[in-house]
């Protein structure tokens, strides 16, 4: 560990606690290039296809003085999703201080997705789960999900809320780059407006991105939301009540612009670390980039910063007492 690392760990509070970071399971060379022809229809143009790499990751944690990654991809078909999880299940396993899991869950089809969540919390053994804002057409604050939200607050569980990547591009700019924002922002907005974050208490939620859009855009909601103009309207005071109970990560986003509306909107207690790490746009050179824009770039004071790296593990006590357990192992004297 370099003296630039150290003194990081030092401002941080300590070792950090990744909320978003992807995986992939094992493909074939065929199946990437596909991917990868995939993206460059949809106007992103990576070099060359990507391949996840476990190896490549924990290096990465280890030089990052990364404790643990919450794990969560979301495949848009019903077999590749239960597929992920098991994977997703099977790297957890072997490395359990390491890596958590948050299973994907199927959310255009209710019934799937209870049952691929029963699965994932009773064979699985998952610490959360992760959701798509806009999973093949069908957005978080439907109606006919429900019966989940009422599930996973029973459950008290923490559900990871991430963007659409796979949508087309806009004005040819790739969506990872921008729209991501946006739609991350019209989902968690609806929601509101459907009440799901004030009817369903029990349920932590975690919105990528530093929240994406919505941060920046909840005054004009507060201000806006109730008026004569506006379908079920949504008073001030229930904005904020939903919108005060979410937590944001900073993935891609650990800079003023992003972590100021972020900490008006939600609080600097509701900040998580998230690197974004095992996208394919994410690099080692992004990822530390904005590790070191979370402390770096004024927006958070210093026991602020350090409250965000290892703060998700408060949400994900499974996690916690592995990481501790680890921790513990490795500080016992040896012989």
């Amino acid at each position: 560990m370099g003296p630039e690392m150290a003194e990081t760990q030092t401002r941080s509070g300590g070792p950090y606690v990744d909320v978003h970071a992807h995986f992939a399971p094992p493909s074939t060379a065929e199946e990437r290039v596909r991917a990868w022809q995939a993206m460059l229809g949809r106007g992103i143009y990576f070099p060359e296809p990507f391949e996840w790499s476990l190896e490549r990751t924990l290096a990465y944690m280890d030089a990052s003085g990364t404790a643990m990654q919450l794990l969560s991809t979301i495949p848009n078909d019903l077999p590749r999703l239960r597929a992920s999880n098991d994977y997703g299940a099977a790297l957890v396993a072997d490395h359990p201080s390491r890596f958590g899991l948050l299973a994907a869950l199927p959310t255009d089809d209710p019934r799937a997705a209870v049952a691929e969540a029963r699965r994932a919390r009773d064979v699985l053994g998952a610490d959360g789960f992760a959701v798509t804002t806009n999973y093949n057409g069908v957005h978080l604050g439907d109606a006919s999900l429900t019966p989940l939200w009422k599930l996973l607050d029973e459950w008290e569980a923490v559900v990871f809320v991430h963007p659409d990547a796979r949508l087309p591009p806009t004005l040819d700019h790739p969506a990872p780059l921008y729209e991501v924002a946006f739609d991350t922002a019209r989902t968690v907005f609806d929601m509101i407006f459907q009440r799901t974050f004030a009817r369903h208490p029990g349920i932590t939620w975690v919105i990528a991105h530093c929240g994406g859009a919505f941060p920046a855009l909840t005054g004009r909601l507060r201000l806006l939301g109730n008026e004569s103009w506006v379908p079920q309207g949504v008073p001030a005071r229930d904005v904020d009540e939903q919108v005060s109970a979410l937590y944001v990560d900073t993935a891609a986003t650990a800079a003023v612009e992003s972590l100021l509306p972020a900490m008006a909107a939600v609080g600097a207690g509701h900040i998580v670390y998230g690197s974004d790490w095992g996208a394919p746009c994410t690099t080692e050179s992004s990822a530390e980039l904005n590790r070191h824009g979370l402390l770096r770039c004024g927006a958070l004071s210093a026991a602020e910063a350090a409250g965000v790296g290892g703060r998700a593990l408060d949400l994900f006590p499974a996690a916690a007492q592995r990481v501790a357990a680890a921790t513990a192992l490795a500080d016992e004297p040896a012989g």
